[in-house]
């Protein structure tokens, strides 16, 4: 493609972008022509006369990203070789043969940290443990995991394509050939594995108190939570945990489902933008579950539509929520096509309001943001990281955390510690105890 052409490309991209935010046509505005033939005067020079060749894709996308830049993180280009990839993460999908992967950084061994539930892996017998030794048939001992030769690399491929995985375990060695496919990673989590890898759900089978954690609203979760929690009333549900830490948020539609299953009336989030009429969403009682006593757990990553919820849920007297104040992302994002089929930009269009009125997004030189919980229970940079340890243990196939958390004595044997590795889902089974009594 000639010089020519790209330009005329990167100003169009410009325009499409400006056309989201200027009333009117930019034909008419001449202060909007004579910015896109700065740009395009600079990029001419650029392209000619820079002391080294330049990379004119890579030019572009930084243009059309330093002038967003000025905005706020959230507003983005995504280009069109990126577009698929960003559209499956945000819906939970994604292609290969679905397997958790960790590598010892000393002596690179690549174990397995857990297959994701029905994806190729799992199926075709893969388990946490195992030791990757080959990838069809040619060994990846001592390689690194990352990078474009990396052994991730090795494991993908297209859709329907097959690949053998070489694997240890114990003393010994077998071959586990699957067919590359697409599979949504589960989102829904319950308090450990049963002995068939199915979820147990209760975190106190005496006073039958429930444990839900949901790790992002992608499609179709409020379905989801919804026959999970008709299921557990069935079986004497008493209180409910409902976990949204670490929750990036996702979908609002679905998080608006899952409040309304929880509150038969109300507000449940009001959406303002500058061009966009105000839209407020409210409960209706049809559908909603029995008012049994409910905690949910945040903490300073749980953000967007997990702080509508946790935030929707406290201002109705729906739950009590415990941790640390939310992230403060509160902001609505819509995706709009370009001219060219040269990508998409996502545009923050307007705020989230919880039903209090509150504000969800930090913004600059905020006191207030988020959704500041009715017990905080603070937990530093540490603690959060063996709760996440402990997580993705929770989550792996065949694993019972059953066992009490343990530290080594001085004389070298193990003993059980008095430092709880959760303090904040201790402080929610407090509360719901105490409203059990």
């Amino acid at each position: 493609m000639n010089r020519e052409k790209i330009t005329w490309m990167v100003s169009g991209a410009v325009l499409a972008a400006l056309a989201l935010n200027v009333p009117g046509s930019l034909a008419q505005r001449d202060s909007d022509y004579k910015f896109v033939r700065t740009l395009v005067d600079i990029y001419r020079q650029v392209g000619t006369n820079y002391v080294e060749n330049v990379d004119e894709p890579k030019l572009q996308n930084s243009a059309i990203n330093g002038m967003l830049a000025t905005l706020d993180p959230y507003t983005m280009f995504v280009p069109e070789d990126q577009k698929d990839a960003f559209n499956d993460a945000l819906d939970g999908n994604f292609k290969g043969v679905g397997v958790q992967l960790n590598q010892n950084p000393d002596s690179l061994q690549i174990e397995v940290v857990t297959p994701i539930d029905d994806s190729p892996a799992w199926k075709a017998g893969v388990l946490p443990g195992d030791i990757l030794e080959k990838v069809d048939g040619t060994s990846v001992i001592g390689q690194r995991l990352e990078g474009v030769d990396g052994i991730i690399s090795k494991i993908k491929g297209p859709n329907g394509s097959k690949v053998t995985l070489g694997i240890r375990r114990g003393e010994k060695y077998m071959e586990f050939s699957m067919v590359r496919a697409e599979f949504i990673v589960p989102q829904v989590k319950g308090f450990e594995r049963n002995a068939d890898n199915s979820w147990n759900y209760f975190a106190d089978t005496q006073k039958k108190i429930a444990y839900i954690r949901l790790k992002q609203f992608t499609p179709d979760i409020g379905k989801q939570i919804t026959d999970i929690c008709q299921k557990l009333l069935d079986q004497g549900m008493k209180g409910l945990v409902f976990d949204l830490r670490f929750n990036p948020g996702g979908r609002l539609e679905e998080a608006e489902q899952l409040i309304d299953l929880f509150v038969k009336e109300g507000v449940i989030v009001t959406v303002k933008g500058r061009n966009r009429p105000e839209q407020k969403s409210m409960a209706k009682a049809e559908g909603t579950l029995p008012d049994f006593p409910m905690v949910v757990l945040v903490n300073e990553h749980s953000a967007s539509a997990s702080e509508v919820m946790a935030g929707a849920l406290k201002d109705n007297k729906r739950s009590v929520v415990v941790g640390a104040r939310t992230y403060g992302k509160g902001s609505v994002q819509e995706v709009m096509p370009l001219d060219g089929h040269s990508g998409e930009l996502k545009i923050t269009v307007a705020y989230w309001y919880l039903p209090s009125g509150k504000r969800v997004q930090r913004l600059k030189d905020a006191k207030e943001w988020g959704v500041e919980p009715d017990f905080v229970v603070p937990m530093d940079d540490e603690a959060q990281e063996r709760l996440a340890i402990q997580q993705i243990k929770s989550e792996s196939m065949r694993v019972t955390l059953n066992t009490p958390a343990t530290t080594r004595s001085a004389n070298g044997t193990t003993v059980p510690t008095t430092q709880s590795i959760d303090p904040q889902m201790d402080k929610a089974l407090e509360v719901l105890r105490d409203k059990l009594k």
